[in-house]
């Protein structure tokens, strides 16, 4: 097979590496990609170029198409490749938009029944303003639209839900994906990530994984599109997984085809695992970035198997294989990320070979006279495996010791929280 990944950022380096794999694929092309990408032939098409990523399409004559990112989705460039006859992994706009709409993905899991916060969405600022101040301030103030992961702001006072209501509604910092907003209230409790392939009505789990989505230490500063991540979590009850795909993704995945929108791609449904179960944060159309970054590598079977078997219904018939490890992956950031990061700078320590037990994900990476170079927020994905979560962490900061740029920045305790829920000594 020929195929065709759509993106460049490090979820869509790890899809392009463990795609490479398989016996079945006979050569992978990355629209855009990165210079990062050894394993894939790049075509120089931006990913939310619809008409250009059909046009290469139309060149390339891939066997599938594997789209990465949100952005596309929302623009419909499935719906546009299929009408031209190609076979796609990845969901329709119409299906898509529990990634792209806040508010309907809440009325969805509404009507689903599905366990969330109590929220409201708003157009009108004033409104928010007055409904935050009933809730003491301490909520969650979220863009109804994309925003690059970026696009929830956990308020701990009145004066910070105000401000967030503000930047959003009126100040425009997401322009229009903030123009309308969802207040949820605050939840007490560990975050989980809970990522499934579907194809229709049929829901097949991966294992749960927990992504880190603040840019400090002890879950302090701004929301990013996530600094590092672990799978699985081994210290929580097997139980949950099964309670997580009969209780959210299974009758999410219902529900979309209810309203004619089956979902046909990864169902991500980022979850808080408070007192009362699971209830969800939010939906994903789309692998996570960087939860594909530890998911891709422990997947034991043929990932272009399983992508073919969701696009062409066939999901009742895969079982998933897991690797019986543990993965990390800490992401190694830009100086200014994630308001103003500062590119070129010199990639140092990949030309190497790595330590045992870790992987590279190349992501904000660019060349210039030969020389790889920073060239956006998120540079690289440090991944290390191990027999543990404790072996996994050592494993992926070993490579951190190595790899290198000037102004690098990362957090020193993802999977940390895992460790030590899991009476592992550090």
């Amino acid at each position: 097979m020929r195929l065709l990944v759509v993106g460049s950022g490090g979820r869509e380096h790890a899809l392009v590496w463990a795609l490479s794999r398989s016996p079945l694929v006979q050569a992978v092309y990355c629209a855009p990609g990165n210079p990062g990408m050894r394993q894939a032939r790049r075509v120089p098409v931006s990913s939310s170029d619809v008409p250009g990523l059909v046009a290469a399409a139309r060149d390339l004559r891939p066997d599938l198409v594997v789209v990465g990112p949100e952005d596309p989705l929302e623009k419909g460039l499935v719906d546009a490749l299929q009408a031209e006859g190609f076979r796609v992994f990845g969901p329709t706009r119409a299906a898509a938009r529990v990634e792209w709409s806040k508010v309907y993905a809440k009325e969805l899991l509404s009507r689903a029944g599905v366990p969330q916060p109590e929220h409201r969405s708003f157009d009108s600022p004033e409104e928010a303003v007055r409904w935050v101040r009933s809730l003491g301030g301490r909520c969650v103030v979220k863009a109804d639209g994309l925003a690059a992961g970026k696009g929830a702001l956990v308020c701990a006072d009145p004066h910070e839900a105000e401000d967030a209501v503000r930047s959003l509604m009126v100040e425009g910092r997401f322009g229009q994906a903030g123009r309308r907003v969802v207040v949820e209230e605050y939840l007490e409790g560990e975050e989980a990530s809970a990522l499934a392939f579907v194809d229709g009505e049929c829901v097949v789990p991966m294992v749960l994984a927990q992504d880190h989505k603040r840019l400090l230490d002890g879950d302090r500063g701004p929301n990013t599109g996530g600094m590092g991540a672990v799978a699985p979590l081994s210290h929580l009850p097997a139980s949950l997984s099964e309670r997580v795909q009969r209780e959210v993704l299974e009758p999410a995945a219902e529900a979309l085809c209810r309203d004619g929108a089956p979902f046909r791609g990864v169902l991500y449904a980022g979850l808080m695992l408070t007192r009362e179960g699971p209830k969800v944060l939010e939906f994903n159309a789309r692998f996570g970035d960087p939860e594909a970054q530890v998911l891709l590598p422990l997947l034991d079977c043929d990932l272009a198997e399983v992508l073919v078997a969701a696009c062409e219904g066939k999901l009742g018939d895969v079982r998933l294989r897991w690797k019986p490890k543990t993965a990390v992956c800490v992401v190694a950031a830009a100086q200014g990320y994630p308001d103003s990061p500062v590119k070129g700078q010199t990639i140092h320590g990949l030309d190497g070979p790595l330590p045992q037990n870790t992987l590279v994900f190349c992501a904000g990476v660019d060349e210039q006279d030969g020389r790889l170079v920073t060239s956006g927020g998120r540079v690289l994905n440090a991944v290390g495996l191990g027999p543990d979560v404790r072996a996994a962490r050592e494993a992926a900061y070993r490579v951190l010791g190595q790899v290198r740029f000037e102004g690098m920045h990362y957090r020193k305790d993802i999977g940390l929280r895992a460790v030590q829920a899991a009476g592992v000594e550090r």
